[in-house]
């Protein structure tokens, strides 16, 4: 890969497209780690912290490869919905007896992000989405007050895996009539123990939304400004593919 050119910067910084952005956990870790980001999610996010576009973010990938627009960007980021994959709604799923009627757009968006032919993450929860497991973080890797594993599958350049830190304890909350106590919150949902929106806030690293639907979607900035800062150290070297 080469460097990216002065059409995929604004001002200094690589531009970098955003895609179901959420809130902006992911955008906002990106831009610390010297990005410049522009967003695009399907609904409205007026706590998105960086320049924001509403629309289906598949519909918007495709028109900006068909333009060429594209081209004003040096890397992707996507956290497509894949919620009929993820470990929390399979196991909810199955013990409840309902189906699968969640949308699972993993497939179609590495289809376009490959017609990009720029460097590229597709992030995911543990579960089943079919992605590969080229990185998975973990809250405890960044001293966070959650664990949150998530995966990312990487496209056109690599990095190596940090070692995973053992846990320090549980997470803190009601299992099973029973109360736990840990040094990690629960960043999902709403009962059994959950967290403040304050104590959220400070466990994943997050102070511009207290919309908790959002937070507890969110990325924890400090995942994704160690990937920005990781694929713009290998952009430097020329060695991402």
């Amino acid at each position: 890969m080469t460097q990216p050119t002065d059409i995929r910067r604004d001002g200094t910084r690589p531009l970098l497209l955003d895609l179901f952005s959420c809130a902006g956990g992911a955008a906002m870790g990106y831009a610390r780690a010297g990005f410049a980001v522009r967003g695009c999610d399907i609904a409205a996010r007026p706590n998105y912290p960086f320049p924001y576009r509403r629309g289906d973010a598949l519909a918007y990938l495709a028109h900006l490869i068909t333009t060429g627009e594209i081209r004003r960007y040096a890397f992707v980021h996507a956290s497509p919905p894949c919620q009929d994959k993820c470990s929390l709604t399979v196991g909810t799923n199955r013990s409840q007896g309902w189906g699968g009627t969640h949308v699972d757009l993993v497939a179609p968006t590495r289809e376009l992000l490959d017609a990009t032919g720029l460097p590229y993450v597709i992030e995911q929860p543990n579960g089943r989405a079919e992605i590969r497991k080229d990185l998975t973080l973990c809250g405890e890797m960044f001293g966070l007050g959650v664990i949150r594993h998530r995966n990312f599958e990487l496209g056109g350049w690599t990095i190596e895996q940090p070692a995973h830190r053992p846990h320090r304890g549980r997470v803190r909350g009601w299992r099973h009539g029973r109360f736990y106590d840990g040094p990690y919150v629960a960043a999902y949902g709403n009962g059994g123990g959950k967290p403040s929106i304050p104590e959220l806030q400070a466990a994943m690293g997050i102070d511009w939304t207290d919309v908790r639907e959002e937070l507890t979607e969110a990325i924890p900035p400090a995942y994704t400004e160690w990937i920005g800062a990781a694929f713009l150290a290998t952009a430097a070297l020329g060695v991402a593919a």
